[in-house]
């Protein structure tokens, strides 16, 4: 009796599973439309947009700066949870325990120094504060305001001390502020990697590349690495970095989110300092699963950045050939027309992909300048084939897209931007924040902007949220559990958004 009702009932369970493939297949076509029908408009209904695209997945956020997405408001928070105080006119911060004391004892009129509620209390003082640190207000004021550029990266400078006083803290606003956008995975870019100064090795490979003597420039490279990880104290800084990763992200990860950090060096230090920082990047990336990747940050049209750009792409692309399991992405292009002269928009993204090897490109911007260009998204969107001496080939190599940040900085928006040229040449992109805290946005946002602007179809928008887990930089294992969710969550997400269309279109005929 059973090998008779086995076929049967294997019957049934297939048609079952038919059914609810179609069923699946009919809330994705209902969605599409849905979306379609949002975007249609040569102006978009931009309030059921935004709804919309929060609540639908999207992935992972992968060109993320821990300090410069947390908000003022949240860092006011860690200095009162640290019983400190901030300085009404200049806005640094005090931790000498007894000065806090006495001057939290005044009248909040009266200090110097308040608490972090009792600066935002102080409405004068805390637009001040925000115009500071974030691009607040500044689309409303005019002359005598620093340029966007300098605006936007000087407030690193100026929120730093508070950057550092709560972690763990603030990675848990920032897990639950992605959870609440319907978002996965985050790949944060922590601080930078421990480094070391050495004038002597400064001049050395600066006179290297200059003279265009690569093969004396590797060669001072090695040395200098071996160099440093000889260096106990250099070693201990690096084991000082990860304890402080291990210990600051625990418990952190659980079934709905997944965090993981680059460590990066700054671009506008010396050569010995961004040197070291890559070499301690690098070792972390190999010796803890937590640090998944290594990155450049920094303004590029600066004049040490620009001077040694080359050479730091010589930099990367040597470690990578030592390591070339270590994930690299790279701040590369993000350039505009006048920024620097023209032919400082030709190279970047070129030497970042060719030279340094690099896995993903943050911004890309100044690709229309470059030299090759079609040649260049011809490879971030194929790859390159198999050849004796690259028996694998190599991957596409997407290119970070963060419209918020771009538009604030360097004025690229709109048609101007190249995000255009990547879609046309089918380079993989993705969707991310860059420094949601200073610019004050979101991740949904950033997508809303995209849709709006450019109305992507609903599949374009499933492949870029899927995109953010499959370039990123997690390992194998994580990034299957993750798209095994992601799969889970627009099926949710889809079957709601058909639901309830149906509903409304149902009350509707009534």
């Amino acid at each position: 009796m059973k090998k008779t009702l086995l076929p049967a009932l294997l019957g049934c369970a297939l048609l079952a599973g038919a059914a609810h493939a179609r069923t699946a297949n009919d809330n994705e076509k209902a969605t599409a439309a849905y979306y379609a029908a949002l975007v249609a408009r040569p102006q978009p209904r931009l309030a059921e947009l935004a709804l919309f695209l929060r609540r639908m997945p999207k992935g992972g956020d992968l060109h993320h700066h821990y300090s410069g997405s947390v908000y003022a408001e949240q860092y006011m928070q860690f200095v009162d949870n640290a019983k400190h105080c901030v300085y009404k006119d200049t806005f640094k911060l005090e931790k000498a325990p007894e000065i806090v004391k006495a001057e939290l004892a005044k009248p909040p009129k009266e200090a110097k120094c308040v608490s972090g509620l009792d600066l935002m209390a102080d409405e004068a003082a805390w637009r001040e504060l925000l115009k500071r640190w974030s691009s607040k207000d500044f689309a409303t004021y005019g002359a005598g305001q620093l340029a966007p550029d300098r605006q936007f990266f000087q407030t690193f400078e100026r929120f730093g001390d508070f950057s550092r006083l709560n972690y763990a803290g603030a990675f848990r606003d920032l897990k639950a502020r992605a959870k609440a956008e319907n978002v996965g995975y985050l790949e944060t870019m922590l601080k930078t990697a421990p480094r070391i100064t050495d004038a002597a090795f400064d001049t050395s490979v600066r006179t290297l590349i200059k003279g265009k003597d690569f093969t004396g420039l590797e060669a001072a490279l090695k040395a200098r690495r071996e160099q440093l990880l000889q260096d106990g104290d250099f070693q201990k800084e690096i084991r000082k970095y990860m304890d402080a990763v291990a210990a600051d992200s625990k418990d952190i990860d659980d079934t709905d989110f997944t965090l993981r950090f680059h460590a990066y060096a700054t671009r506008n230090y010396t050569p010995a300092e961004v040197f070291s920082s890559l070499v301690s990047g690098f070792e972390m990336a190999k010796q803890n699963g937590k640090v998944v990747g290594v990155n450049i940050v920094g303004q590029e049209s600066l004049a040490m950045p620009m001077h040694d750009y080359a050479l730091h792409m010589r930099m990367i692309g040597f470690l990578k050939s030592l390591d070339p399991g270590v994930k690299v992405s790279t701040h590369a292009g993000e350039l505009a027309m006048g920024d620097v002269p023209p032919e400082g928009l030709q190279f970047h993204i070129a030497e970042a992909l060719g030279t340094a090897q690099a896995d993903r490109i943050g911004h890309g911007l100044d690709i229309a300048h470059e030299d090759n260009a079609e040649q260049l998204l011809e490879r971030m969107a194929n790859g390159l084939p198999r050849t004796q001496d690259m028996p694998k080939g190599a991957p596409p190599v997407p290119v970070e897209i963060n419209l918020t940040s771009n538009a604030f900085i360097s004025g690229v928006e709109g048609a101007a931007h190249p995000v255009t040229l990547y879609r046309k040449y089918g380079v993989p992109i993705v969707i991310s924040t860059d420094d949601a805290g200073v610019t004050r946005h979101t991740l949904s946002h950033e997508y809303l902007l995209f849709a709006s602007r450019y109305k992507p179809g609903y599949a374009e928008l499933k492949r870029i949220s899927r995109n953010s887990i499959e370039y990123s930089f997690a390992d194998v294992g994580t990034k299957r559990q993750l798209l095994r969710q992601l799969d889970e969550r627009f099926a949710a997400f889809e079957e709601q958004v058909a639901r309830r269309e149906a509903r409304l279109a149902a009350r509707a005929k009534k």
